[in-house]
C-alpha cells in the first residue's frame, strides 16, 4: 500500500463542490457521456478521493435540487437509450424511491430520531460507548479503511457510495455502535446528505429497511473494489445479525399537491430541499418577498461540520441571485416555525407559499407553522413518483418506464 494512501489533501470542500447549479450543470455535461457502459461497469469502484471515478458527483446538486431529477434523466435520455444507461437511471431514481417511502411513513424518521437521541444519552453515560464513538468519529479505530473513510467524510464532505455501505456496517457490526449515531454523523458531515437516503440506507444496512436482510462488509469485497488500497483481513465481522427494532409501518397515502391561489397575497419561502423555485415563479406567482429557511439547527443534536452549514448557505444564495427581483425583498435566516409567521404577517401575507418539502428538518419546522396557511405545491415528478414506494425498490424499479414517459421536457429552475 502506497505510504499516502489514507490519506486526504486538504482541500476546502466547498471548492471541491462549489455550490452553484452552475457547477451541477458542468459536471453533469462532464459525466453523461459515460453515463452508459462506463458507470454501469465502474460504479462499484471507490478508486480514492483524489482518482478519477465513474461516478456523477451529482448527489449535492440532487439532494438541494439546484439539479432537479426531471433534468438529468431528460439530459441522460437524449444521449442514451434507457438499456444502455440503467444503472444510473435507477440509481437517480434510488432517490426518489427512498423519498417516496419515507414519506408515507414518516414515523420512521421519527423513529430514528428517538433512537439517535438514546443513543447518545448512552454515549455520555458509558465512558467505553463513548469512547469507541469517538475513535470511530475521529478515524482512529485502527482498521485502516474505515479510518480513511471516516477522515475522508471529514475533509471532503463526501464518500463513495460503496464507501458509505462499508463504513455502515463495520460502525454496526464489526464496532457495534448504534446505528443511529452512525447515520447522525453522515448527516453531520455529508453535503448531500439527504434525510429519507441516509436514513434508509442506514436502516437497510442493519437489517431494519428489509426486515432479516442485512448487508455485510468483507474484505475481499474491499480489496477488490478499492483497487486494492485497502484490505482490512481478519479485523471485520464474520456476520451481521440484524439489528432490533420495531416493524415497519403500513404506507400512507401519498402527499396531495396544494394548488397556488392566484390573487392572494402570498410570500414564498425558500428551503434547502428546493433551491430551483423557477417552476413556482413560472405559475403566475409574484411573491410579496421571500424568506429563508435555515434548517441546518435541526440537522443534529451536535454542531455539523463548518462545511455543510456553508454550502446549503452558499447553494440558497445561488438561488437567490439566479432569480433576483422577482423574489421581493429577502429575509434570510428565519430558523422556527414563530419567525416564519411572524416575517409573513409583517410583509402583509394573506398565505405563505413553499414548495413541498420531503420529511426531515424542513418538513419538521414548517409542520409547527400556525396563523397562516401554508400552501407547499408539490412538483409532477414527485406526485407520478412518490406513490409507486409502497414496497421494495424491484417493485418500484418496474414503474420507471413509465414514469420515463411521463417527461415532457424540462420544469422551469
Amino acid at each position: 500500500m502506497p505510504e499516502d494512501s489514507t490519506k486526504t489533501p486538504a482541500r476546502d470542500p466547498l471548492d471541491r463542490s462549489p455550490p452553484t447549479r452552475a457547477e451541477g450543470l458542468a459536471r453533469l455535461e462532464a459525466f453523461l457521456p459515460g453515463a452508459g457502459r462506463a458507470y454501469a461497469e465502474g460504479r462499484n469502484t471507490d478508486p480514492g478521493p483524489e482518482a478519477p471515478s465513474a461516478v456523477s458527483k451529482l448527489s449535492p446538486y440532487l439532494r438541494h435540487r439546484l439539479l432537479t431529477e426531471e433534468e438529468v434523466l431528460s439530459a441522460t435520455l437524449a444521449r442514451h437509450a434507457p438499456k444502455a444507461a440503467e444503472k444510473f437511471i435507477q440509481e437517480v431514481f434510488w432517490r426518489s424511491y427512498f423519498k417516496g417511502w419515507l414519506e408515507m411513513r414518516p414515523s420512521v424518521w421519527q423513529g430514528y430520531l428517538a433512537t439517535r437521541d438514546a443513543a447518545w444519552d448512552q454515549v455520555q453515560t458509558q465512558s467505553g460507548l463513548r469512547r469507541a464513538w469517538e475513535e470511530a468519529c475521529l478515524g482512529e479505530t485502527g482498521i485502516d479503511c474505515f479510518d480513511a473513510w471516516a477522515r475522508e467524510l471529514a475533509a471532503t464532505g463526501y464518500l463513495h457510495n460503496h464507501a458509505r455501505m462499508w463504513f455502515a456496517s463495520i460502525w454496526i457490526f464489526t464496532l457495534r455502535l448504534p446505528w443511529a449515531l452512525g447515520a447522525d454523523f453522515f448527516l453531520r458531515h455529508l453535503l448531500d446528505g439527504d434525510p429519507a437516503s441516509n436514513t434508509l440506507g442506514w436502516r437497510w444496512v442493519a437489517g431494519l429497511q428489509t426486515p432479516g436482510k442485512t448487508y455485510l462488509a468483507t474484505a475481499r469485497n474491499i480489496r477488490k473494489f478499492t483497487n486494492e488500497r485497502f484490505h482490512p483481513k481478519h479485523q471485520l465481522a464474520a456476520e451481521a445479525l440484524p439489528v432490533p427494532g420495531p416493524e415497519n409501518p403500513p404506507p400512507m397515502a401519498a402527499p396531495d399537491s396544494d394548488p397556488l391561489a392566484p390573487g392572494r397575497r402570498a410570500v414564498l419561502l425558500l428551503h434547502e430541499d428546493d433551491l430551483s423555485p423557477g417552476w413556482l415563479l413560472e405559475a403566475s406567482f409574484a411573491p410579496l418577498a421571500t424568506g429563508v429557511l435555515d434548517a441546518t439547527g435541526r440537522l443534529s443534536h451536535l454542531a455539523p461540520a463548518p462545511h455543510v452549514p456553508a454550502f446549503k448557505a452558499a447553494a440558497m444564495e445561488d438561488a437567490l441571485a439566479r432569480h433576483g427581483a422577482a423574489l421581493g425583498p429577502v429575509t434570510r435566516g428565519l430558523t422556527s416555525a414563530e419567525e416564519i409567521t411572524a416575517w409573513a404577517r409583517e410583509a402583509g401575507a394573506e398565505e405563505i407559499v413553499t414548495s413541498y418539502a420531503p420529511v426531515g428538518p424542513s418538513a419538521d419546522i414548517l409542520r409547527g407553522i400556525e396563523g397562516l396557511p401554508l400552501r407547499r405545491p408539490l412538483r409532477g415528478y414527485d406526485a407520478r413518483a412518490w406513490p409507486h414506494a409502497t414496497k421494495g425498490f424491484f417493485k418500484f424499479k418496474d414503474r420507471i418506464p413509465g414514469l420515463l414517459g411521463a417527461l415532457k421536457g424540462i420544469s422551469p429552475v
